[in-house]
């Protein structure tokens, strides 16, 4: 989701803020916070809580104090107070929420790691902030060549500039520890900057970098999610997936993380199952388990001997076998709760027709057979609607058969076309003149 500012051009450039989504107006930052009590009215006795919220590059927060009461909302620019000199960040939020995502956090209002706000960032101090962000990526370009000449086992990920343009960050990965003392050196040298190195795990250089995951949406570690907690593989096995770690892995080779959202509701609905290690003893043989259905509550089973066939049953059904087996007792077979499970479950409509429609494979049929029983119907009706017209000629011709012979001679010298149409009409009359002429003297 992004705002109107940072909509891209014909050459798929960002406009606006140019940074890819993050921009200054609060439409489209990572990790961002609705303020649903901005419409609300604090009582008259309390005081508006005076701690900000500032996103900076990334997704990264910090709280501010206000102490200079300066008239702050979400989107404004504001100058802050750093280790060494001053940076510049947006306000992302502001009020009593601010004090719920501390306490969140376990951040105490009253320490002292707690900076406070400078005042509203000038024309001057953005200028010189968007100069500095320009130079990132070539910053980045040389330190990666400086760390390769090196030899040094890290990878750099990211590189963020202080708002005044002394300072630069330094994130990078590394999986054992990195002396970069000579590394520190060589590049203070050559970009004249103070440097901070700062190591991050893996997931949080997928947070930082974003990105689109399996599921085609925005990786929830960059857009909302907040803390990274682990993830094993027994959340793979109690969902029942294939432990194939090209699906199981995100973007930044670890497992993901939304293999942890349904787990708790998997967790829940296999506390009615059956340990899957337990086999079930019968008359006939031992049974042993196949797989199982969480949700609908079913499990299958197979004889020893006979593997190939398969025996449903519900979790009850499975749970009441192998209590009479801890009682010393035997069920005859599967076969007769498997019965039992065909005569309870009623059958499922796999397809109801609720639009009337007749079958799916509705769309399927040639339109050209449509268009041709439209046109066998208009040639029905044209046919019959001349049969009835000359059926009406036809009996009035017969109410009035005397004008129709005196007319006869008159018809010779009509146009051909209307005596091919009369014709039927005299044939069908000749007998009756024939029997009113007078007989020859041959006969």
């Amino acid at each position: 989701m992004s705002c109107t500012n940072c909509s891209s051009d014909i050459n798929t450039t960002p406009k606006g803020c140019k940074n890819n989504g993050t921009c200054s107006t609060g439409g489209c930052d990572k990790l961002t916070v609705y303020d649903w009590l901005s419409n609300m009215t604090l009582p008259g006795h309390q005081t508006k809580f005076d701690h900000v919220e500032i996103r900076f590059k990334n997704g990264r927060k910090a709280f501010f104090k206000n102490t200079k009461n300066l008239s702050i909302c979400i989107g404004s620019t504001v100058a802050v107070e750093a280790t060494s000199g001053h940076d510049i960040g947006i306000v992302t939020l502001t009020g009593e929420l601010v004090k719920v995502q501390m306490s969140k956090k376990k951040i105490k209002p009253n320490s002292d790691s707690v900076l406070q706000i400078y005042r509203i960032a000038s024309q001057r101090d953005i200028d010189v902030w968007q100069a500095a962000r320009e130079k990132e990526a070539e910053l980045q370009q040389k330190t990666r060549q400086i760390i390769s000449r090196l030899g040094l086992k890290m990878k750099l990920s990211d590189v963020e500039f202080q708002g005044d343009g002394r300072k630069a960050t330094f994130y990078y990965t590394a999986d054992e520890r990195v002396d970069f003392r000579m590394l520190i050196r060589e590049m203070a040298s050559t970009f004249n900057i103070r440097i901070e190195m700062k190591q991050v795990g893996a997931r949080q250089e997928a947070a930082r970098l974003g990105g689109i995951g399996s599921c085609g949406r925005e990786l929830c570690c960059s857009t909302w999610l907040t803390d990274f907690r682990g993830v094993n593989t027994s959340a793979a096995r109690y969902q029942q997936l294939s432990l194939n770690p090209q699906k199981l892995s995100g973007q930044c080779g670890k497992l993901k993380c939304c293999l942890n959202f349904e787990l708790d509701s998997y967790v829940d609905a296999l506390k009615d199952f059956p340990r899957t290690d337990t086999w079930l003893q019968t008359k006939n043989g031992t049974a042993i388990y196949q797989k199982m259905d969480i949700f609908n509550k079913w499990i299958w089973y197979a004889y020893k001997e006979n593997p190939v066939h398969w025996h449903k049953l519900t979790t009850d059904q499975a749970n009441e076998i192998l209590a009479l087996n801890k009682e010393g007792e035997k069920p005859q077979s599967l076969e007769e709760y498997a019965e039992e499970l065909i005569e309870i479950i009623p059958k499922k409509e796999v397809f109801t027709n609720v639009v009337g429609q007749d079958s799916l494979t509705r769309f399927d049929k040639p339109k050209r057979k449509k268009r041709r029983n439209n046109r066998n119907k208009k040639r029905t009706n044209s046919n019959n609607q001349n049969r009835n017209k000359q059926q009406a000629n036809k009996k009035q011709q017969g109410q009035k058969p005397q004008q129709n012979n005196q007319n006869n001679s008159s018809n010779q010298t009509k146009p051909a076309n209307q005596n091919k149409k009369r014709r039927p009409n005299n044939r069908r009359k000749k007998p009756n003149n024939n029997q009113n002429k007078k007989p020859t003297s041959n006969e």
